[in-house]
């Protein structure tokens, strides 16, 4: 899954405007081999403001419109029932919601859709969530918290073919909390969904390298390759073409292994 951040205050420092720029990075993502494409209108850093509902419909909408002719599936990266819908009208093929989906009138913006829907993981709102995040047992509550969101779902009709699950890797969780759910992948397996993986180019893979966002390739490769070896069906990336490398070497020794 490429990411393609359609906003000025991206903390990767890879946000796009304009509905040429956009469309050249999605047309990158998917030469070096992406297939998902991810948009999103307001950045979810740590400490963003929120911006109107308006502001992200103008930003998202004339893209994925373009978009949704490709042979790729898009997913839109929004926690706002009037961008679901939108996009949903639009054909899209995923909705992915960081809030998953728990705000007012996002089950019903959803629910009666055919679409995939990514539920994720997150302790407290971007603007906050970084301050001193605490858990008993960090895969435990995640896997609980997500397993009550299917469950709220499932209520609403949703089949369980259309539902993904993301433990929010650097929302609301410091290092090891973040390390600790890499490691317990497998457990939010069990919940008998597809599990998605976030991890590019996150504060973490800084706190470990030492390296700035724009340095942050290499180590971001690798974390989805750690993820994919931990069980994630699909990696939510910036850098396409590095990561498609490190998951074909994965795939050549576990031939080897087998033939």
């Amino acid at each position: 899954m490429a990411i393609l951040n359609l906003t000025p205050d991206s903390f990767s420092g890879d946000g796009v405007s304009g509905i040429d720029a956009a469309l050249r990075h999605a047309q990158r993502a998917v030469d070096e081999g992406a297939e998902i494409l991810d948009l999103g209108g307001e950045s979810s850093r740590p400490g963003a403001l929120p911006v109107s509902e308006q502001e992200e419909l103008d930003r998202v909408m004339p893209v994925l419109e373009r978009l949704v002719s490709w042979p790729v599936p898009v997913s839109v990266d929004t926690v706002r029932p009037a961008l679901m819908r939108a996009a949903i009208a639009a054909g899209v093929a995923m909705v992915n919601d960081i809030n998953a989906f728990a705000a007012e009138g996002a089950l019903d913006a959803v629910a009666d859709s055919s679409v995939a829907l990514c539920v994720m993981h997150m302790r407290g709102a971007p603007r906050t969530m970084q301050a001193d995040p605490v858990y008993q047992d960090v895969v435990a509550e995640v896997r609980g918290y997500l397993a009550g969101r299917v469950d709220v779902l499932r209520g609403r009709g949703v089949a369980p073919s259309r539902i993904v699950l993301d433990p929010g890797f650097g929302f609301g969780k410091t290092l090891e909390h973040n390390l600790a759910l890499l490691r317990g992948l497998p457990s939010l397996l069990e919940e008998g969904y597809p599990v998605l993986a976030g991890l590019s180019r996150k504060s973490m893979l800084g706190q470990i390298t030492g390296r700035p966002v724009s340095e942050r390739a290499t180590a971001s490769a690798v974390a989805a390759l750690l993820a994919a070896q931990f069980g994630a069906r699909i990696l939510r990336v910036h850098d396409v073409g590095a990561t498609r490398d490190a998951l074909r070497l994965l795939e050549a020794v576990q031939a080897h292994a087998v033939g």
